[in-house]
């Protein structure tokens, strides 16, 4: 499975041969990228309000003038972007216990300096797939959200005792409704939510 082509490879590093070697690396393997000179420049677009909606992965340097890559990764993780935009850290064999650190803590991954373009470009597709799945997820449950808002609240009733499993006897008895009156929300509550079975609606609230 290849990433989409749109999908964005960020690149944060103070070298500018280092950002122009990754964006020719990945020019050759048909990925976007876009540059940035400091963590604070790309700390600036996630203060803008920066929300990914096409699959993207940040190539991150640990050590920078100014703010540091793990500075700017504590910025990204409290922003809850890190799955959504997997950081795989640039490191030198110096700093390889601080990247495994955190890979501990929510990173993607890290290669050290001087790493294999192969090694560095499957990684990072495996991280643009990775967060192609999260966002569909999002969008999903999003969709999902969005039929459950459009339920009442008495048909939210009748769904919670379905999706447990009760017959319509039972909950017309929970409800104090008629059995009849129960076949109508339920029957509802299936045509909004999209599903065809007790079971699948409760499949479906797990996810939620």
């Amino acid at each position: 499975m290849q990433p989409a082509a749109d999908a964005t490879v960020f690149i944060v590093d103070d070298d500018a041969g280092v950002r122009d070697a990754l964006a020719w690396l990945l020019r050759s393997r048909r990925l976007l990228s876009s540059t940035f000179a400091s963590a604070e420049e790309f700390d600036a677009l996630l203060q803008g309000g920066f929300q990914p909606l096409q699959a993207c992965c940040l190539l991150l340097d640990v050590r920078m003038p100014g703010m540091s890559g793990l500075a700017l990764f504590e910025r990204i993780a409290e922003r809850g972007l890190q799955h959504l935009m997997p950081v795989i850290f640039l490191t030198g064999h110096a700093d390889v216990p601080t990247a495994v650190d955190m890979v501990k803590r929510g990173a993607f991954d890290f290669c050290e300096k001087p790493f294999s373009d192969n090694v560095l470009v499957d990684r990072i597709e495996e991280a643009l797939r990775q967060s192609a799945q999260v966002l569909a997820s999002h969008r999903e449950k999003g969709v999902l959200q969005g039929r459950l808002a459009e339920l009442t609240e008495r048909e939210r009733d009748v769904m919670g005792l379905v999706a447990k499993g009760l017959p319509n006897k039972l909950i017309a008895d929970q409800l104090a409704i008629s059995v009849r009156t129960v076949e109508v929300h339920r029957a509802r509550v299936f045509d909004k939510m999209d599903v065809k079975s007790a079971v699948e609606l409760a499949n479906l609230l797990r996810e939620l």
